[in-house]
This record gives C-alpha cells, structure tokens and sequence, in this order.
C-alpha cells in the first residue's frame, strides 16, 4: 500500500456478492470478496458454485488529518 499526502492509495477492495436464486421461494445470500480493482465481478459463488452478481454499494474514503466539513468552521481565536 502506498502514501500520498494523507492519502493511502492501493490495497483491495471488498466487494459484496449476491447469489442469484435458482427456484422458487429460494433467498439470495450475500458475502463480501477481497479482490484488486482490475479483477474481472465473479459469476459463481468461489465456495458452493451458485451464480452470483456483484452488488454495488457505497464507497468509504479514509482521509489522515483535518477533514474536509472542518474546514468550513471558523478557527477559534
């Protein structure tokens, strides 16, 4: 992982993956991968097979330091 700034660029990224239900009545279940930005959405569960589709969720930035909504206060004197 590397540094720029305050920033930490690299790592993987969790995603979260659905099973896509193939009968009736059936629930689809959801499980989080670790996987590099560059890799291609699974289609199939790694562990029973099922097929599965990648579900999209919010980001999360992690920032070091001041935040960004602390720099709209004005500074105490």
């Amino acid at each position: 992982m590397a540094r720029a700034g305050k920033w930490i660029i690299g790592g993987m990224a969790t995603y979260v993956y659905e099973t896509i239900p193939q009968k009736p009545g059936q629930k689809p279940r959801q499980f989080e991968v670790e996987q590099k930005m560059s890799d291609p959405a699974l289609t199939h569960d790694p562990k029973t097979g099922e097929p599965v589709r990648r579900i999209i969720t919010g980001g999360s930035l992690i920032t070091r330091g001041t935040s960004i909504l602390s720099m709209n206060r004005p500074k105490r004197r």
